[in-house]
């Protein structure tokens, strides 16, 4: 089925995502997240797909957040409970995936926006990007996770500043408090991206695939439980196919061409 809502492209074995309702912003419907959620299952299943890239359409917004006008007309507690399980399915399925994700931010990244990105593995902003949790201002509150990863992110007193003010911040903020790790020119930031992309996708698939697993899971517990967790990781990979080429590769001085197996 073509997607309507999103494009989805290649680069070699980097495939970039575009939310793609411009004239909205980008704001995140159910056809929207729909899309994105059956596009991450797809990527995952292609074998010859090592990592995404995920941004916005046109330079104003990644998404300016959830679509209002369906906030608007939810019947009861129950159907809007219903909505935000929609949204954590999505984020679920970028945060689990065995793909690095990168979330390349271009101007607003507003509520389910923000919710969406901090989703990925890591995040590069353009300098005009303003991240927010604006949910406050309209009377409810985060529902895609914002709650809860943005504490994991940036800690419990700046999440509870943004979420509880629903004041943006701009680029250089959200770099300072570890809500972004890159800042780059506008121009520059969908290359970076996939530059990044590119270079993830050069190591061993199932090595990344493992680093992935051991960071989200382990921050879950506690440090000897994740000690043991990522010992447990380390065994599986240390003995594949491409941990003997990777070692092999590094004594013969040449590089590896690893196959994720």
């Amino acid at each position: 089925m073509p997607y309507e809502n999103i494009l989805v492209e290649r680069d070699g074995p980097v495939a970039v995502v575009t939310l793609n309702r411009p004239k909205a912003l980008n704001a995140l419907n159910e056809a929207l997240l729909g899309e994105v959620e059956r596009a991450m299952h797809e990527l995952e299943a292609d074998r010859s797909v090592l990592a995404v890239v995920m941004t916005g359409s046109g330079e104003k917004a990644f998404a300016a957040g959830a679509d209002i006008s369906e906030l608007a007309r939810l019947p009861d507690a129950a159907a809007a409970t219903t909505k935000a399980k929609s949204g954590h399915r999505v984020t679920h399925a970028i945060e689990h995936s065995r793909l690095p994700v990168i979330m390349a931010i271009n101007g607003y990244a507003l509520g389910g926006g923000l919710e969406l990105a901090m989703a990925g593995d890591f995040r590069i902003a353009s300098q005009n990007a303003k991240l927010g949790q604006p949910e406050v201002n309209l009377g409810i509150i985060a529902g895609f996770g914002g709650s809860q990863r943005l504490p994991r992110l940036v800690g419990q007193g700046m999440a509870s500043y943004m979420l509880l003010t629903g004041e943006p911040i701009s680029a250089d903020e959200a770099k300072q408090c570890n809500l972004v790790e890159k800042v780059v020119e506008p121009g520059a930031l969908l290359d970076e991206a996939k530059r990044l992309a590119k270079i993830i996708a050069s190591k061993g698939p199932l090595a990344i695939a493992a680093t992935k697993r051991a960071i989200h899971k382990g921050l879950q517990t506690d440090l000897h439980s994740a000690l043991e967790l990522e010992a447990e990781e380390f065994g599986k990979v240390a003995v594949s196919a491409d941990a003997k080429e990777g070692t092999t590769a590094f004594l013969e001085k040449r590089q590896a061409a690893f196959k994720g197996e």
